[in-house]
C-alpha cells in the first residue's frame, strides 16, 4: 500500500491541476449594466474579449487592455491565469472564458468569470489597480482535518507567509508552498492577486481572504476564498505544479523544461497533460547543464594542477585550506583568473580601494569588457577571514534575490583568496547616512524604500531560501546601494544556515558589530532569526533618525540610540527624532510606523519581536494595528534613576570580528512602564 501512495498523490496533483473552463467557480453578472445591441461599446467589447486570451498567454499569464477612445463606449478588460499554468493551458482556459462570457453574461457592460485556472473581467469603467473585496466566494473540503488545533496553527503560519511572499517578493504576485503537519501529511497552500494591484493592496486583499478562513473552512482539510482581485486555497494534497510554481515565484523565472517558459510557451510536466516522453526529455535537459558544469570544473582543475607543476607536500593547515578551496570551487560561481583581476584593479592600487573590513580590503575593478566589479581580498594574516570567505562563497553563490548583493565569482590562486561581486555605485549606506554633509542626499522616500528592501532581503534569507539563513552581522556598512538607491545586503562571512526545524543556534565565539547584536546573543551566545530582526530594528531607527547607535564608553552614562528613541517615543515627542531626516517629502504616518516597527524589533525578549514576514506586512499596510512596544533592550534608565541589580549584573563580553579588543556590553535594563501606552498618531508633542 505504501508503494501506491506516491502514485496516488501524483494522480491527485494531475487531476487538480487540469483546468475546466466549462465550470466557473464564480460568475458575476450584475443585471443593472446592460448595453445596447450593435452599439459602439459592444464592438469595443468584442474586440477586447477576442484579444485578451492570446495577449495573456503570450505575456506570462496576464494582460489588461482598453479598447475604444470615446468616453462611454470604452471597454476595459483584464485576463489572468494561475501562475503555475503553462501557456497552452492558460490560452485554453481564457478562450473558454471568453466564449462563456457571451453566454453567461449577455448584454452586460460589467462581468467577471473566475475558473480554477484563470479569470476574465470586463467593464465600461476602469477598475485597474483597485482592491475589490466587496464580493467573495468560499468553498471547502467536506473532510475534517486531523489534529485541528495544530492544523489551524500550521495553516495560519503558512498562509501568512504566502501572503507576504505573493505581495512583496513574487514578480507575479503568486506564492505556493507547503508545511508539515505529521510525518505523513503536509498542508499545501496557494495565494495570488491580480497583477494590476500595488503590493500593499495585494497584501490587504490576501490578508482579508486569510482572515475569512475561520468563518468558511474552519477545521476542514481544504478550502478556497475568492475575491475579485485575489484568491487563496489550501489542501492536504498537492494541487499545483510545484516546479512551475517555483519558477513563477523566482525573481527572474527560468525557462521551463523543454525550452518553454511558464505561462510564456508550451511545456509539459506535472499539472499539464504531457507524455512520459516529454517528462524524460525535461529531466534530461535539466541534468545536462549540471553535468556540463561539473565537467568544466574538473577540466579547469586538471589544467591548473598541470600548470602549477607537481603537487608539493603540505602542512596540516595547508591541507585543510586545500579542502576548503575545493569546496569553494565546487560552487556554481565563475572562477576568475588572478592576472585578470590584477589588471582590473591596477594591481590592487590604493586609488581603487573602496574600503576595508574584518575580512580585508575591497577594491573597485574594471574588466576588459567595461564591466565594473568589486573585489574583496582576503587579508593574508587573517585565518578567520579564510573561514569567512569559504562561508560566503558557499552561501551567496546559492542565493538569488534583488536585495542581496550578487556574487559573480572567486579566485583562488597562489596565495590570493578573492571574491568578485557586482559593483554598486553608491557604496555602503553608512557612508551617506552618518555623514552630516551628505545626509540630505537621502530623501524620506529613498529611506523608506531602503527599509522595505532590507526587510524583503531578510525575509528571503529567513523563510524563502532553501535553508534558513541567519546573517548575524546586519548593519549600515553591510547595506550597499546601487545607482537607484536600491539596497542590497552584503557580507555573509558570519552567516549561519539551518534546516527549517532547527533555526536556533548557540556559539561560544561571539562575533559581530557592537550596537547591532541582540542581547541573547551578546550574553548567552544564542542566535536565531530574531537576532537578525533585532539588528534590523536598530538599522530602521538609524535610517529614520540619521544617528548611529553608538556612544563613547569612556564618556560616562551617555545615551545610546535606542534609549534616545524610546525617551522621545514614550513622551510623544517623535518630531525631535528627525533632525537627521530631510523634511521635504516626509510622510508623518510612514515615519511613525517605521519608528514603531523599529521599536518592536528591538524588544529584549526575542519572543516579542515579530518575524520578518510580519515586519514586511507591518511596513506596508496601514490597516494593521501594531502592538504597543515595551522599553527596548539596551535602553538605559534616565539619569538619577536606579538600575535594578538583576539588570546591572547582566553583562557580557563582545569580541570584534578578528577576536581582538574585548568590550563590555551595555547592561540590559529592566523594562520600565511606558509613560503613554496609547498608539502614537501625531508627530506633535503631547
Amino acid at each position: 500500500m505504501s508503494s501506491l501512495l506516491p502514485i496516488l498523490l501524483l494522480c491527485a496533483s494531475l487531476l487538480a491541476a487540469t483546468t475546466n473552463a466549462d465550470n466557473p467557480l464564480f460568475t458575476d453578472c450584475p443585471t443593472n449594466t446592460n448595453y445596447t445591441r450593435g452599439s459602439a461599446f459592444q464592438a469595443n467589447l468584442d474586440a477586447l474579449l477576442s484579444s485578451l486570451p492570446a495577449a495573456a498567454a503570450a505575456s506570462s499569464g496576464f494582460a489588461e487592455n482598453v479598447t475604444g477612445s470615446a468616453p462611454g463606449s470604452q471597454a476595459f478588460g483584464l485576463a489572468q491565469c494561475r501562475a503555475d499554468l503553462n501557456a497552452s493551458n492558460c490560452r485554453a482556459c481564457l478562450d473558454g472564458a471568453a466564449r462563456d462570457m457571451a453566454a453567461r453574461c449577455p448584454g452586460q457592460k460589467s462581468a467577471m468569470l473566475i475558473y480554477d485556472g484563470c479569470l476574465l473581467r470586463h467593464s465600461n469603467a476602469s477598475f485597474f489597480g483597485a482592491t475589490d473585496t466587496s464580493v467573495w466566494v468560499s468553498m471547502w473540503n467536506t473532510q475534517n482535518a486531523t489534529q485541528p488545533e495544530e492544523f489551524r496553527s500550521r495553516l495560519g503560519a503558512l498562509m501568512r507567509n504566502l501572503t507576504a511572499r505573493a505581495a512583496y517578493a513574487s514578480p507575479r504576485m503568486f506564492a505556493a508552498g507547503e508545511t508539515g503537519l505529521t510525518p505523513f501529511v503536509n498542508i499545501y497552500g496557494m495565494a495570488q492577486c491580480t497583477r494590476d494591484l500595488a503590493a500593499a493592496d495585494c497584501n490587504s486583499c490576501l490578508a482579508a481572504a486569510v482572515a475569512s478562513i475561520p468563518s468558511c473552512c474552519d477545521g476542514k482539510q481544504g478550502g478556497r476564498v475568492l475575491y475579485r482581485t485575489c484568491f487563496i486555497r489550501f489542501e492536504v494534497y498537492p494541487f499545483y505544479d510545484a516546479l512551475a510554481a517555483e519558477a513563477a515565484m523566482s525573481p527572474s523565472p527560468a525557462p521551463a523544461p523543454g525550452g518553454g517558459s511558464v505561462n510564456g510557451s508550451d511545456q509539459s510536466g506535472p499539472g499539464s497533460n504531457g507524455s512520459d516522453r516529454t517528462v524524460r526529455i525535461a529531466l534530461l535537459v535539466s541534468v545536462l547543464p549540471v553535468a556540463v558544469m561539473l565537467l568544466v570544473l574538473v577540466l579547469v582543475g586538471a589544467y591548473r594542477c598541470k600548470r602549477n607543476g607537481k603537487p608539493r607536500k603540505h602542512s596540516q593547515v595547508a591541507s585543510a585550506r586545500h579542502g576548503d578551496d575545493e569546496e569553494m570551487r565546487s560552487t556554481d560561481s565563475l572562477l576568475y583568473d588572478l592576472g585578470m583581476l590584477r589588471a582590473a584593479t591596477d594591481n590592487f592600487s590604493e586609488e581603487n580601494k573602496l574600503g576595508e573590513g574584518g575580512f580585508g580590503p575591497v577594491y573597485k575593478g574594471t574588466l576588459q569588457n567595461g564591466q565594473h566589479i568589486a573585489v574583496k581580498r582576503l587579508s593574508a594574516t587573517s585565518q578567520q577571514g579564510h573561514v569567512e570567505m569559504k562561508n560566503e562563497v558557499v552561501l551567496v553563490a546559492k542565493l538569488q534575490h534583488r536585495n542581496l548583493v550578487r556574487l559573480l565569482g572567486c579566485c583562488i590562486e597562489e596565495h590570493e583568496r578573492l571574491l568578485v561581486y557586482e559593483f554598486l555605485s553608491n557604496n555602503s549606506l553608512d557612508k551617506i547616512l552618518f555623514d552630516p554633509a551628505r545626509q540630505h542626499e537621502l530623501s524620506w522616500g529613498q529611506r523608506h524604500k531602503i527599509i522595505e528592501g532590507i526587510g524583503r532581503g531578510l525575509l528571503y534569507l529567513h523563510e524563502d531560501s532553501r535553508l534558513t539563513i541567519i546573517h548575524r552581522d546586519l548593519k549600515a556598512s553591510n547595506i550597499l546601494l546601487d545607482a537607484d538607491m536600491n539596497p542590497k545586503i552584503s557580507d555573509f562571512g558570519l552567516a549561519k544556515l539551518f534546516n527549517i526545524d532547527s533555526s536556533v543556534g548557540n556559539t561560544s565565539r561571539i562575533a559581530g558589530t557592537y550596537g547591532y547584536m541582540a542581547p541573547e546573543y551578546v550574553l548567552h551566545g544564542i542566535f536565531s532569526a530574531k537576532s537578525d530582526v533585532f539588528s534590523f530594528g536598530v538599522l530602521v531607527l538609524e535610517i529614520v533618525t540619521g544617528r548611529r547607535n553608538a556612544f563613547t564608553q569612556h564618556s560616562g552614562p551617555s545615551e545610546d540610540l535606542l534609549t534616545y528613541v524610546w525617551r522621545h517615543w514614550s513622551r510623544g515627542s517623535v518630531r525631535e527624532l528627525l533632525d537627521g531626516c530631510p523634511a521635504a517629502g516626509r510622510r508623518p504616518q510612514e515615519v511613525l510606523r517605521c519608528v514603531h516597527v523599529g521599536l518592536l524589533c528591538v524588544q529584549e525578549d526575542p519572543q516579542l519581536r515579530p518575524g520578518m514576514a510580519s515586519v514586511v506586512v507591518m511596513l506596508n499596510s496601514r490597516s494593521i494595528t501594531l502592538p504597543a512596544p515595551n522599553a527596548p533592550a539596551y535602553a538605559l534608565p534616565a539619569a538619577g534613576r536606579a538600575v535594578p541589580a538583576t539588570a546591572a549584573d547582566r553583562r557580557g563580553r563582545i569580541m570584534d570580528r578578528e577576536g581582538q579588543s574585548p568590550m563590555v556590553a551595555v547592561a540590559v535594563a529592566a523594562r520600565e512602564p511606558s509613560i503613554n501606552e496609547a498608539t502614537v498618531s501625531d508627530l506633535q508633542p503631547r
